[in-house]
């Protein structure tokens, strides 16, 4: 390798890297804010005299029409239409089915579902579809969700490496590849990687996760706590009561005209006075269930209360309203039927993290009346739940109409958990989705189209044939990590051409001196698993990518496969919650920080020594 020294712009680059890591890893801002950022800052730095060639500001936005985005664009949108179908709902049947209830049954068929699923859309999108199905499951089981989360999450992760459409890193790879290769010689040219190149890889990481589990999975994972660790009773009412605190029945009362509440809003009676929870509201013929917080209650208006008897009589006495022997008002409403309580996840993409409830008004915009939040395994203790910052992983438990929660079952800013009777399925479209999903990876397997092309293909039939609308296809899209690969692109691009790659590989080859190629690149896949716990695997895999060839080419390896080595280890993220599976799973599960760094730490091993293993054995 030419010995190279440090330039301007190589400097400059330098600097916008360490800019981004500590961005990335402080989280001063979000991910895809600091992503953004960046890109523009590129673009402006041009500016500079003298440093012109950072990088071609008509490239500055070609990330947004890369191949990488628009496929990881369309694998979400096929991923929503299989689930519109019904299609996770038979699964949890057939694990039901084949599982039986033990625990050594059921881990390995959720895992390896989830894996199989996750090889072909987002992991975290596989997990998402699969946590209302493992709340079934444990539902009926009586096995506490704190036993199956992990599991199914690790292999979520795991499973994305067993095709090159699985994860945002491999789906980058190919594009990465091709930019590096417009600065090697003819000889050091790579070839891309095809759909199925990494499957065996990612086979036996999957089962070697499964097998973990398995055998250690009584050591290694959390006891039943929090909201996992309950048995589920038959009833819901008793449920509740024993995870939430939350028990009693729903009961109407009218306002009459001495009582202190006439002329006050929901808020100021719920600040004021020690009110249960005010589910509805009527006054005249205007209904309203979940009313806002600016809401004012007028004489004789009728509200809707959840509460046990004695908190009743006494409410009525000391605040002047009558009581209804039985539900009159909201009978229609407040049944089993129509209305009740549920759990939601809000998961690390919501727009709603980092917001209280007070912010997003969450009665008026989704219909939700939040009754308890869940974090880390325990309900939040708080004078005042409407002032308290939501977290990516926070379990919601609020009571609503079905039709309203159904409304939710597209947005992402919530997972749904609770099984609730209106859920709007489009089975009679299964045949479609399955038929357009096969189209989709047919093209790229057996043809030379573009991957984006032939996953659009799919993704389109979805829509033309009413699986899914083009407002829901819209909402299925993850666009913070659209934002976030698209905005990172240019970063590598402008690492690549100033050199900046080349000097880093230098400087690390002469660090570590005349070394085996196994241990260039089990450093690379250490550095790629650190680099992905506390950053994005994303900005990870660019950042790497272009060292880990310019390290090979030193080295006199083989590049392609560094560059894999990488795009392969930025999915071991197991030690930690932070990567984007490990926070949705966390609420529900009840899990805690050391929770995964005791089952984490040996996965995050295993997984490093089966990959490194599985690649130099394949390649």
């Amino acid at each position: 390798m030419q010995e190279l020294t440090l330039t301007p712009d190589m400097v400059v680059v330098l600097g916008v890297l360490a800019l981004t890591v500590f961005l990335f890893v402080s989280e001063l801002v979000r991910v895809d804010v600091t992503a953004v950022s960046i890109m523009v800052l590129l673009g402006l730095l041009t500016m500079v005299p003298g440093l012109e060639g950072i990088i071609d500001t008509r490239h500055l936005f070609t990330g947004f029409g890369s191949n990488a985005v628009i496929s990881i664009i369309a694998v979400m949108i096929i991923g929503a239409g299989l689930d519109k179908t019904g299609l996770m709902g038979r699964l949890a049947g057939l694990i039901l089915h084949y599982g039986g209830a033990t625990e050594k049954r059921i881990i390995p068929l959720i895992s390896s579902t989830v894996g199989l699923i996750s090889s072909f859309m987002q992991n975290v999108g596989a997990a998402a579809l699969f946590l209302p199905v493992v709340s079934r499951i444990s539902t009926r089981t009586g096995l506490p969700m704190s036993r199956l989360l992990m599991p199914m999450g690790f292999c979520a992760i795991c499973g994305g490496t067993m095709t090159m459409v699985g994860s945002s890193p491999l789906i980058l790879l190919n594009d990465l590849i091709l930019n590096a290769n417009q600065r090697l010689t003819g000889d050091q040219q790579m070839a891309t990687f095809d759909l199925f190149s990494v499957t065996p890889i990612g086979i036996a990481i999957v089962l070697t996760g499964i097998g973990y589990f398995v055998l250690f999975g009584k050591i290694v994972l959390p006891e039943a706590k929090g909201s996992s660790g309950a048995q589920v009773p038959a009833k819901a009412s008793e449920y509740f009561q024993n995870i939430y605190g939350i028990g009693g029945d729903l009961f109407e009362a009218r306002v009459t005209i001495d009582s202190p509440l006439v002329g006050l809003t929901i808020e100021e009676i719920e600040s004021r006075f020690e009110i249960p929870f005010i589910v509805a509201q009527r006054d005249g013929d205007e209904l309203i269930v979940a009313p806002p917080r600016d809401e004012i209650v007028w004489v004789n208006s009728t509200l809707g209360l959840m509460g046990s008897a004695e908190q009743m009589a006494n409410l009525a006495s000391e605040h002047a309203l009558v009581l209804n022997a039985e539900l009159q008002a909201f009978s229609d409403v407040l049944n089993a039927s129509q209305a009740g309580i549920a759990e939601l996840v809000i998961p690390p993409s919501s727009n709603i993290v980092g917001r209280t409830i007070r912010d997003v008004r969450m009665r008026k915009t989704y219909g939700l009346n939040v009754l308890r939040i869940l974090r880390g395994g325990s309900p939040i203790d708080s004078d005042s739940l409407r002032d308290e910052i939501l977290m990516a992983g926070d379990m919601l438990v609020v009571h609503t109409r079905w039709r309203d929660l159904h409304q939710l079952s597209g947005n992402r800013n919530f997972v749904i958990i609770t099984d609730h009777p209106h859920e709007e399925l489009r089975q009679h479209k299964v045949r479609y989705a399955v038929f357009f999903l096969a189209a989709a990876l047919g093209l790229v397997l057996f043809t030379d189209l573009r991957l984006s092309v032939a996953l659009l293909t799919g993704a389109v039939g979805m829509i033309v044939s009413g699986v899914l609308s083009i407002d829901e296809a819209y909402g299925s899209v993850d666009w913070k990590t659209v934002f976030l690969l698209a905005s990172l692109i240019p970063l590598g691009l402008a690492v690549e051409s100033t050199g900046t790659a080349a000097w880093i590989a230098q400087q690390t080859l002469a660090l570590l001196g005349e070394v085996p190629l196994w241990v260039l690149q089990t450093v690379l896949g250490v550095l790629a698993t650190f680099f992905t716990l506390v950053m994005s695997n994303v900005g990870a895999t660019v950042l790497l990518v272009p060292l880990a060839v310019n390290i090979a080419i030193g080295a006199g390896a083989d590049p392609a496969v560094f560059a894999l080595t990488v795009a392969i280890c930025t999915s071991n993220s197991f030690l930690i919650p932070t990567h984007q599976v490990n926070a949705l799973i966390m609420g529900p599960a009840g899990y805690r920080v050391r929770d995964f760094v005791a089952a984490g730490s040996i996965m995050t091993l295993l997984f490093l020594a089966v990959a490194l293993l599985m690649l130099n054995l394949i390649f």
